[in-house]
């Protein structure tokens, strides 16, 4: 599903846009997608693509990763202030 995903979009990526240090075991990085429809020519910056990636961490490590598709339900989650 991923590779389909992936094939209908030109320079896909997400861009880091804050780096948030909950703890010593939780960051909270916010975000955005950028890339262009293949078939569209949509830019991913012209719609609505913040999302947020919190990450869990254990002796260096990525123990867990919790994807938001909107970064406003990670606050909300999180009980953090926008």
């Amino acid at each position: 599903g991923w590779r389909e995903f992936l094939a209908a979009w030109t320079g896909y990526g997400v861009q880091a846009d804050e780096i948030r240090e909950l703890s010593d075991e939780r960051v909270l990085v916010l975000l955005h997608a950028v890339g262009r429809g293949r078939s569209s020519g949509v830019e991913l910056n012209q719609t609505s693509t913040q999302g947020a990636n919190l990450f869990h961490l254990s002796g260096g490590m990525v123990t867990r990763l919790t994807i938001y598709f909107d970064h406003t339900h990670a606050l909300d989650d999180l009980r953090l202030a926008e």
